[in-house]
């Protein structure tokens, strides 16, 4: 028998077997921050609004490339620092956008 719970972070499937409950979870997440927005799709200023004004969001440079960019540091992990990044959009194939979070001490050098 299987039973399927909502929860904010998404979806338990509960199984029960003879004297058993397992619970298996599948994140499913919250969607805003994992949605991937095409970069070339907008201009170099809607972009860096975006960044602007959510603090942070999932890119899509390229059919397979995508990344998080932020718009400072408090949207890093305590222990991340910041890198520029330019990403190519509609009008600018160089544009800045912001920054994203890198670990400096841990192989991500400061420059790229």
């Amino acid at each position: 028998m299987m039973k399927r719970v909502s929860l904010a972070l998404g979806t338990f499937a509960l199984l029960a077997g003879p004297g058993l409950l397992t619970g298996v979870a599948l994140l499913a997440g919250t969607g805003r921050a994992l949605a991937q927005t095409p970069s070339i799709t907008m201009t170099c200023a809607e972009a860096a609004a975006l960044i602007t004004t959510r603090g942070s969001a999932v890119l899509a440079t390229s059919r397979t490339l995508y990344d998080r960019y932020v718009r400072d540091r408090s949207f890093c992990l305590y222990d991340q620092d910041t890198r520029p990044e330019w990403v190519p959009t509609k009008d600018n194939p160089q544009c800045f956008i912001g920054y994203s979070c890198f670990e400096p001490f841990r192989g991500g050098s400061l420059s790229r």
